[in-house]
């Protein structure tokens, strides 16, 4: 079975896959291209929050040594979808990875630090305090040299239904809510909310996909500046 036909096995229950059916298989591919490209190796320690059914983590669980890979989801139904329909009972006991359902964006729940983190699609239904949590999740949560891939929307000026999001809470599907939802955050407060906490930021060279950039947070070096 291919891993587009585990997408839509999964989608056939009921269950949300985590974005459009029709990318299932291309965005987790994207997304492993893209770690692997800017310094993932076989060995990082990698968490991947808001793994859901594990479109991504498909490809991570495969290509990571054994210990390696820890996915947050709150959607237990979703995540469960995932292990079931994306991984073997063989893999699971040779690469042994780690789950947790906690919504809080919790590093510390698997007692390591981590070299690499991923919140593809996250910070577009994210609240700004939800990400302020995230990067300082970040800051004490990984090794030296670790870095955050995320995705998002930039907040459009001239069109206020692209606006920067003020809310307090996620706009989207989760584990509490059925409806679809996007939220904008400005570039400039998210470069903003890096420097405080002694981080670059840096938007990846990469075409958009499905409207979304990528993001890059890395820690400053010793006498590094912005």
């Amino acid at each position: 079975m291919t891993v587009q036909e585990i997408g839509e096995q999964i989608h056939k229950q009921g269950i949300f896959t985590g974005g459009p059916l029709e990318y299932f298989d291309q965005a987790g591919r994207l997304q492993l291209y893209t770690l692997v490209r800017e310094g993932m190796s076989p060995y990082s320690k990698v968490l991947d929050i808001g793994c859901g059914c594990l479109r991504g983590g498909y490809w991570l669980v495969r290509l990571l040594d054994a210990d390696c890979y820890c996915g947050i989801e709150p959607n237990e139904v979703m995540l469960q979808a995932g292990i079931d329909h994306c991984l073997t009972p063989e893999l699971l006991t040779l690469k042994r990875p780690r789950f947790d359902n906690n919504s809080r964006f919790d590093f510390s729940v698997f007692g390591m630090q981590f070299d690499v983190v991923v919140a593809r699609s996250i910070w577009t239904h994210a609240s700004k305090k939800q990400i302020e949590v995230m990067l300082d999740n970040f800051v004490s949560g990984t090794s030296p040299h670790a870095f955050l891939l995320t995705s998002y929307l930039p907040a459009v000026w001239y069109r206020p239904w692209h606006g920067d999001y003020t809310g307090g809470g996620w706009v989207g599907k989760s584990h509490e809510c059925k409806k679809a939802g996007l939220v904008n955050h400005r570039r400039e407060w998210i470069d903003g909310e890096c420097r405080t906490r002694g981080l670059k930021l840096q938007q990846l060279n990469d075409a958009p996909f499905n409207g979304q950039y990528w993001l890059k947070v890395t820690k400053l070096a010793a006498g590094e500046s912005v």
